[in-house]
């Protein structure tokens, strides 16, 4: 069981980092695009499915870090990666 958690954190902390480097490149990329939900055109009927911003929002919540806005917090890389060390820190207390 414990094995199994810390697979889960782990991807889960590879996506907060991958999402980090996305949210620096730009809007006019569609990798950014699709992060942050900007997509083209309609969608299927029904209610919206969740995007990637949505579930790192989630994770973060997880380590009581909900209320930050993390794009911003990416844009300085030294800050962003003091900000991640310190969620992944907090995970293993």
């Amino acid at each position: 069981m414990l094995s199994s958690l810390n697979t889960i954190w782990a991807s889960k902390s590879r996506r907060i980092v991958w999402a980090g480097h996305v949210a620096r490149m730009g809007e006019w990329r569609g990798v950014y695009r699709v992060l942050v939900g900007k997509s083209e055109g309609k969608g299927p009927l029904g209610r919206p499915g969740l995007r990637w911003e949505d579930n790192i929002e989630m994770h973060l919540q997880e380590v009581g870090c909900g209320g930050v806005d993390w794009i911003d917090v990416t844009q300085e890389r030294d800050r962003w990666r003091a900000f991640v060390n310190a969620m992944m820190n907090f995970r293993v207390a």
